[in-house]
């Protein structure tokens, strides 16, 4: 009731005035079952308009200490982000993680719309990063649609860096066609299938989007950054210096839900995987 109350009475209107936000590809949301929404991340808002302009409800989850805080401050927090659709998740790793993927589950099988990052995290300069496979993982096992979703000039509202918004930015949101892995049924133990799906997930991303594609995760990305920003140098997984040093450079994860750069709502679910290949992703095969 709450989510209902904000989007069309206290927060919806008050954003569509301000920042006009446009859609295309509004007719790609299915009327009913559950869905993913798989989108790119530039802004902290994206959790915000892309619900704003869906007529479904959609689901995010989001870190814990968000729901945790103490005193009036707190309890507004947690009650503005439960009522702007997003759950608490304990991003610890382990088993914690593991609950977390199956709490996303549970909204799937229930019929409703989930949202996703697949990057993990916004991106730190406004490409597109690697994404990660849990959202291949949710697809298969939930038996769900996956809607790519571009997020289009949230990140101008408020850079970081920035402690006031910037009004009058207007943003924009387009939702592909609906993407069917049905194909791989069964499948979703196999982590060359996920890396295919979740690869073909961000080739739609870079079509819709417009952004220019970068083959390793954003968080090591971020952490290179801030590196340099110390003076030291940081080798990513896939870059030309790690050519040559064979497999194994980046160990896995463990399958399921990786939320240890959860810094953010809405991070995706799944282990990171190590690659050397710098092209944009392709298609899945098949």
């Amino acid at each position: 009731m709450f989510y209902w109350f904000l989007k069309r009475i206290v927060l919806g209107p008050v954003l569509r005035l301000i920042f006009r936000p446009y859609v295309i590809g509004a007719e790609n949301v299915p009327a009913e079952g559950g869905a993913i929404f798989a989108s790119n991340h530039l802004s902290f808002s994206d959790s915000i308009f892309l619900p704003l302009v869906v007529e479904r409800r959609i689901t995010f989850l989001a870190k814990a200490d968000y729901f945790t805080g103490v005193g009036f401050k707190g309890w507004l927090t947690a009650k503005f982000f439960r009522g702007v659709g997003q759950l608490p998740v304990d991003r610890s790793g382990g088993s914690a993680s593991e609950a977390a993927l199956r709490t996303g589950l549970r909204i799937l099988r229930r019929g409703e719309c989930l949202g996703i990052y697949p990057e993990g995290t916004r991106s730190p300069d406004g490409r597109l990063y690697r994404g990660k496979t849990g959202v291949a993982r949710m697809a298969l096992e939930a038996e769900v649609p996956v809607l790519p979703v571009a997020m289009i000039d949230t990140e101008k509202i408020q850079p970081p860096g920035r402690k006031r918004p910037t009004l009058g930015i207007r943003v924009g949101i387009k939702i592909g066609t609906p993407l069917d892995f049905s194909r791989y049924e069964g499948m979703e133990g196999d982590r060359f299938v996920l890396r295919s799906i979740t690869d073909e997930i961000m080739y739609e991303l870079m079509q819709l989007s417009g952004q220019e594609y970068v083959d390793v995760y954003a968080a090591s990305m971020k952490e290179r950054l801030a590196a340099a920003k110390r003076g030291r140098t940081v080798s990513l997984p896939g870059d030309p210096e790690d050519e040559g040093e064979g497999p194994g450079a980046e160990p896995e994860t463990v399958a399921g839900v990786d939320l240890s750069e959860l810094e953010d709502p809405a991070a995706d679910i799944g282990p990171a995987q190590a690659s050397d290949d710098p092209e944009p992703p392709a298609r899945a095969a098949g």
